[in-house]
């Protein structure tokens, strides 16, 4: 069943055109990212599915229930979508328990169990009298979530909700979070910039791109098999060189590598992600000298310029054993590669 059907939605600031005609189709349960560049426009697809904010045409429903129609649609209250803003915007003279409970109204206050809401969120019950103030930046946004999905809404949106926090606290509320929603059934969307992010949490990704989804997938699907080189490039770091393509090899300066079936023939661009180029330990493989090595402990990038052609590529390898500036090395490449038409091409 779907659990939130976004369909053609636009939005222009002035003769901005922010959003141009939007599609996304969420299975209930599931968490999608949606990603994009500063200033694409995900906040303000947030907002507009939320009803902070009216879309000039288009339409959504959530778990079949008609939300927004031609652009107009139910106020906020009524949509049953709980909203984490970034900066998780808790209300500075509430303890966590107000704050949570801010929302719940009537005879639902005297059955709410709060014990249990702090709980879903990796909290300690014993933090429902602390103040905001007195709370880290992630139990910050974990009590931020738990008053989104006191009310038990259909859908939850997070509109960049670990941004603020320090690396290894963001990947902790991450997880804690998505383990939260997933306990609920809850249909949500993740609005992020950080691709790891994306990847690692979600069910799906969409890429937002000039005002339209360039593509949704699983992340595995994404990373591998993106529709364009640019939506490549968006999730994860892309080496592209030119090349040709014929009986399912491609030759190009890193050598003859495999492509997926129905892959492009003739001239075409060929990505290769740093992490499929590899060091060659018995001297096959593609030349190439080391121009510069950025260790970050687990692993390591390597810029390398190929003496056949004098292309540069990035390599990412083990962080255990380096070459050193100035090095040369051959270098080999695991798996398939992603194959495109040349740019004039009409090869696909």
């Amino acid at each position: 069943m779907t659990g939130l059907l976004v369909s053609d939605i636009h939005k222009s600031y002035g003769p901005n055109r922010v959003l141009d005609g939007v599609d996304l189709s969420i299975p209930t349960g599931s968490v999608v990212a949606v990603l994009g560049p500063s200033g694409g426009g995900k906040t303000t697809l947030l907002r507009i599915i939320a009803g902070f904010l009216d879309a000039e045409s288009g339409s959504i429903s959530a778990s079949g229930r008609s939300l927004v129609r031609d652009g107009r649609g139910l106020p906020p209250q009524r949509r049953g979508i709980g909203y984490v803003p970034q900066e998780g915007a808790l209300f500075p003279h509430l303890d966590v328990a107000a704050n949570i409970m801010f929302g719940i109204r009537g005879s639902a206050r005297r059955t709410f169990d709060l014990d249990a809401v702090l709980t879903l969120v990796g909290l300690d019950p014993a933090l429902a009298r602390r103040q905001p103030h007195q709370l880290s930046g992630g139990q910050q946004q974990r009590v931020a979530l738990a008053r989104a999905m006191a009310p038990r809404p259909d859908v939850v949106l997070l509109d960049e909700p670990f941004s603020s926090l320090d690396a290894g606290l963001r990947v902790e509320t991450g997880r804690a979070v998505v383990r939260a929603l997933r306990s609920t059934g809850a249909t949500a969307i993740l609005v992020t910039h950080d691709q790891d992010e994306a990847l690692a949490l979600c069910d799906q990704v969409a890429v937002l791109r000039d005002g339209r989804v360039a593509q949704v997938a699983p992340p595995v699907e994404l990373y591998r098999s993106p529709v364009d080189p640019a939506v490549a490039r968006f999730v994860g770091s892309v080496v592209v060189l030119p090349g040709t393509v014929a009986d399912g090899i491609a030759t190009c300066a890193l050598g003859r590598l495999p492509v997926a079936a129905g892959s492009p023939h003739g001239a075409a661009q060929i990505l290769v992600r740093p992490e499929q180029i590899a060091i060659a330990t018995d001297g096959s493989g593609a030349e190439a000298r080391v121009d510069q090595v950025n260790f970050f402990g687990h692993d390591a990038t390597l810029a390398l310029t190929l003496l056949d052609g004098g292309q540069t590529v990035d390599a990412r390898v083990m962080g255990s054993v380096l070459p050193v500036v100035g090095d040369h090395v051959t270098v080999t490449v695991a798996g398939q590669v992603v194959v495109f038409a040349a740019s004039g091409s009409h090869d696909r």
